[in-house]
């Protein structure tokens, strides 16, 4: 079993250089780096350093010792991150990692109906797009994230996390209030081959390129921003369409612009995810609750 500060004081000398840079780095004195390097040695049981003139090298053991130091320290690293975000959620403070139209939807309602009925959990929100919301999950760096897959898509979810349905939200295309189609009750995708498009975040731009190849057609894609307002605006003056969730409509309706159904009907899953052994904790129990809660009731206008 290794020391793991003479891991980290090991990985230190290496990065720096010498014994020398590695005590100021850390703050220790160079005979301080040199004893650990020598318990290092006794437990590794063979020499990881060679005196080459005033500096050193690292022998065969020793490169080999510094490609695992590297995983070593991220691994703990990740393990501290986790146990700091357990001792977080064990006094009722919980960090949710959200995509926006979520953000401005599921969660303020959730949070309202958590904080009447249990007012000693805090919840700090976090806004990102999946996939990386679900990295961050994985990293420690927040303890309950919402997310969003598409059927058509291949979208791996790390095996640590669970995923709790939340909901189905039903795809639109967004027309101007004038558009020959607004009229419609739905509308065929194939219909929107000759349009020019407002596309989104990197994961539904991918889903808008998908399901256009299934109908046969490559979209125009005049425009591509996350940012909901600005697909809305956009559309109204009449620069694009855009596949859009019901979801978003719920908050952003603008006037000069209609949401009509897509035919084939087109669905994309919102769950939330957590880090399995988080699941018995009180406090991320009772923010689930709310947000299934919440998500159960929700529709597009």
């Amino acid at each position: 079993m290794f020391d793991s500060r003479h891991i980290r004081t090991f990985h230190e000398v290496v990065r720096a250089g010498s014994y020398t840079a590695a005590a100021r780095t850390l703050g220790y004195t160079q005979p301080a780096i040199t004893q650990q390097m020598k318990a290092l040695e006794r437990d590794v049981g063979t020499p990881l350093f060679i005196r080459v003139g005033r500096g050193i090298r690292l022998t065969e053991a020793g490169e080999a010792l510094s490609r695992h130091a590297t995983v070593i320290l991220d691994s703990m690293s990740a393990a501290q991150q986790q146990m700091n975000a357990l001792t977080r959620l064990r006094a009722g403070r919980v960090r949710v990692c959200a995509f926006p139209s979520a953000s401005a939807t599921i969660f303020p309602e959730a949070m309202a109906r958590l904080a009447a009925a249990h007012p000693g959990v805090r919840v700090d929100l976090l806004e990102s797009e999946p996939p990386e919301s679900l990295g961050q999950l994985v990293r420690g760096e927040c303890d309950i994230t919402l997310a969003f897959t598409y059927p058509g898509l291949h979208d791996d979810v790390p095996d640590e996390l669970v995923e709790i349905p939340l909901l189905e939200d039903q795809l639109t295309v967004l027309l101007p209030a004038g558009h020959q189609l607004a009229r419609r009750r739905s509308v065929r995708l194939a219909e929107l081959a000759d349009e020019r498009w407002i596309a989104g975040c990197l994961r539904c731009r991918a889903n808008l390129l998908h399901e256009c190849a299934e109908e046969g057609f490559a979209p125009d894609i005049a425009f591509t921003t996350d940012d909901n307002l600005v697909v809305q605006s956009l559309v109204a003056e009449g620069l694009g369409i855009a596949m859009i969730p019901a979801l978003v409509l719920n908050f952003l309706c603008h006037r000069k612009v209609t949401g009509r159904p897509l035919e084939p009907a087109s669905r994309r899953r919102v769950a939330a995810y957590v880090l399995r052994e988080h699941l018995r904790i009180p406090a991320t129990a009772l923010v689930l609750d709310a947000l299934k809660t919440v998500a159960a009731n929700k529709t597009g206008c």
